[in-house]
């Protein structure tokens, strides 16, 4: 059978054309290409998938464009750097300043932010957004990600980081407030907890952000951390009779919008959480 590659606008598939997508970083993980690659085969679509190492973002771009690949996922530190490649950037994206998607439609690439909707979909599988007040540890990129997309829901959003002034800022972009992180933790007020740090991370600090005494029956936390999947601070929001949610969650709602935007298809969340589940353990 012929092979080639696709990417018109809307999508479209020509008989017997196997399309290409990818994702580009420094070092590239199989945790993408296992989602995408079992929501390929759950539909039967000819596609495949390809994480590829890159230290040239701009000859990747070009890349792109020249060999027809359909879509890229964009890891850091790529993800404001690509920007000024593209020909056309989502306004949400563009608000936050980073992309982690691009979809080439008949050569012209068009940056996406699908993090922000793999938060706020993981959080609205359990509690509705609009008017919570919400309690968001960090404001670095992933941070920024999350309060956009919390903006975007109608969350009051408190942020807490390290650096105040950080804080100050992405409050400021998403009508918020700040405090600083140390002893930062949920008043009564805030019915929903967000850790965007990399503390809880196994190769990073494993403890919870957090103390565990600061957590009660009734709050929603979510850990983005998904290495491991039950962190300190998902563990001990259980055990506080808190609702808890899993960094996985966000990370396949985020894949599941790539996926709709690479092939324009619903994609099979079950078959691609439990390809995430067997990466992760």
């Amino acid at each position: 059978m012929h092979r080639c590659t696709s990417s018109t606008a809307p999508f479209s598939q020509s008989l017997g054309c196997l399309t290409l997508c990818g994702s580009i970083s420094r070092h590239p993980v199989s945790t993408g290409a296992a989602m995408h690659l079992a929501g390929y085969r759950a539909l039967g679509l000819d596609f495949t998938y390809i994480p590829f190492a890159v230290t040239d973002v701009e000859g990747a771009t070009r890349g792109m464009r020249a060999l027809g690949i359909r879509g890229l996922g964009v890891s850091m530190p790529y993800k404001q750097a690509v920007i000024p490649l593209l020909d056309e950037i989502d306004p949400v994206a563009a608000r936050i300043g980073a992309v982690n998607t691009i979809v080439n439609e008949e050569g012209r690439l068009r940056g996406y932010n699908t993090d922000w909707i793999g938060a706020v979909r993981a959080l609205e599988e359990v509690t509705q957004l609009g008017g919570a007040r919400v309690l968001l540890l960090g404001a670095g990129g992933a941070a920024r990600a999350v309060a956009f997309g919390l903006a975007e829901r109608g969350a009051v959003v408190t942020i807490a980081n390290r650096d105040i002034e950080k804080a100050r800022q992405l409050a400021a972009a998403v009508g918020g407030t700040a405090v600083p992180l140390d002893g930062a933790a949920p008043s009564p007020d805030h019915g929903i907890l967000v850790n965007a740090t990399s503390r809880g991370m196994a190769e990073v600090d494993p403890r919870s952000p957090v103390p565990e005494e600061a957590l009660r029956e009734g709050l929603l936390v979510m850990d983005i951390v998904y290495k491991p999947m039950m962190t300190e601070l998902v563990e001990a929001a259980r055990r506080r009779g808190a609702t808890a949610v899993h960094g996985g969650r966000m990370l396949l709602h985020q894949a599941a919008e790539q996926f709709r935007l690479y092939t324009g298809r619903e994609p099979p969340l079950d078959a691609m959480d439990e390809a995430l589940r067997a990466q992760l353990g």
